[in-house]
């Protein structure tokens, strides 16, 4: 098992109730709809920041993402998550014995690296957690990648939700540039080659490699747009957070039963301090992206944001208050969905249902290269008079 969280580490897990789980359930089904394959964006905008941007507050109303710095006010703050994209996605090689026998392919998604003294005494330093297709015939030994970027694995554990335990025989990270692929997201079709990806697959201030899906609603900024930010008095401040393969794992039952993977996150002792100073001087803090709102809420400790790090399991559904953001800067999910449990939450479900509407209605283009939202945390709409479900 992992260590136990030490000092100034937190390891937030949600359980619901079954009243808040129930409350999910018809949530999910009230919010179901159906989505058009074409209406699923195979590319994102170019330039980035032409992409589509529906705010949705009190009303609704429709922009084109560079428009942000005007709909913005001097002092706000922006939280973004610096996480990198690693090339996670390897093809792996069963050994061939002396008698010419193995050999076969195996895919794998590595998911993480995993802190468990108890196999690391045994087999090593170097263990990741990953996803291996086939995984029934994928044997106790593979081989990753070619020539003197060749990694040797040996499967040495298995965890409840199915991934394997990968012991390698040293540091794989160096060598994922030379033998791994980005691992898109199942709806994107990657072609036969990965180079436009790496680029485009990842936010312009994308910064700690370590994540296996992109925190997409970053991926509308550009670099003159982060200058316009700053030339409008918005201002800027980074967190962590290592997305998951969760990330892409529908609710296919009762959201009691779902489980939320774990990932790993960190706020930094500047970022908690910018994040805090902003709230109690009454300006507002925007989360651009559903992993900023989780690290953020998984930092608060009921009074403010805490510097600190470890692996988080929150699991946000309507009718649990999203504290730190007043505003979230989104993609738009697909239904059956976490994150449109996670939107729901932040911004009403009356407002989400009339938002998502427009959209279909609208011709806004869904999922990770897709068009972005503007929410308003429904808290703060409270507070203004304005009902929501």
């Amino acid at each position: 098992m992992p260590d136990a969280p030490q000092p100034g580490s937190m390891s937030p897990v949600t359980t619901l109730s079954a009243e808040q789980a129930a409350h999910a359930d018809a949530t999910l089904a009230r919010l179901n709809f159906d989505l058009p394959p074409e209406r699923i964006a195979q590319t994102g905008a170019e330039p980035r920041d032409a992409s589509r941007l529906m705010v949705v507050g009190q009303a609704v109303t429709h922009h084109v993402f560079r428009d942000l710095p005007g709909l913005l006010r001097p002092g706000d703050l922006l939280v973004f998550n610096e996480s990198r994209v690693i090339p996670a996605r390897v093809m792996a090689r069963k050994p061939v014995d002396a008698a010419g026998h193995g050999g076969g392919q195996v895919e794998v998604l590595l998911l993480r690296e995993e802190d468990l003294p108890d196999l690391s005494a045994e087999h090593g330093p170097h263990l990741w957690s990953a996803y291996l297709k086939p995984a029934r015939r994928a044997g106790n030994e593979l081989w990753l990648g070619d020539g003197e970027h060749r990694q040797r694995a040996r499967v040495v554990g298995q965890l409840e939700d199915g991934a394997r335990i990968l012991a390698f025989d040293r540091d794989i990270k160096p060598h994922l540039d030379n033998i791994g692929r980005l691992p898109l997201p199942p709806y994107i079709d990657p072609g036969s080659s990965d180079d436009t990806w790496r680029e485009r697959y990842q936010t312009v201030y994308a910064r700690a490699p370590g994540s296996v899906a992109a925190p997409t609603a970053g991926l509308h900024f550009t670099p003159d747009l982060l200058a316009a930010l700053d030339a409008a008095g918005v201002e800027r401040t980074t967190v962590t957070l290592h997305v998951g393969a969760g990330t892409f794992k529908p609710v296919t039952g009762p959201v009691a039963e779902h489980t939320m993977h774990a990932e790993r996150y960190s706020v930094t002792p500047e970022a908690a301090q910018a994040i805090n100073r902003a709230r109690a001087d009454g300006r507002r803090v925007i989360a651009v992206g559903t992993t900023t709102v989780r690290t953020l809420e998984s930092a608060w400790d009921g009074t403010q944001v805490r510097a600190g790090e470890g692996d988080t399991r929150i699991f946000i559904t309507p009718g649990t208050p999203v504290n730190v953001p007043d505003l979230l800067i989104t993609n738009l999910h697909l239904p059956g969905s976490t994150l449109l449990l996670l939107v729901a939450a932040f911004a009403g479900e009356d407002r989400i249902r009339a938002a998502y509407d427009a959209a279909l209605h609208g011709e806004y283009r869904f999922y990770s290269l897709g068009d972005a939202m503007l929410l308003t945390n429904v808290r703060g709409m409270q507070a203004a008079g304005g009902g929501t479900r």
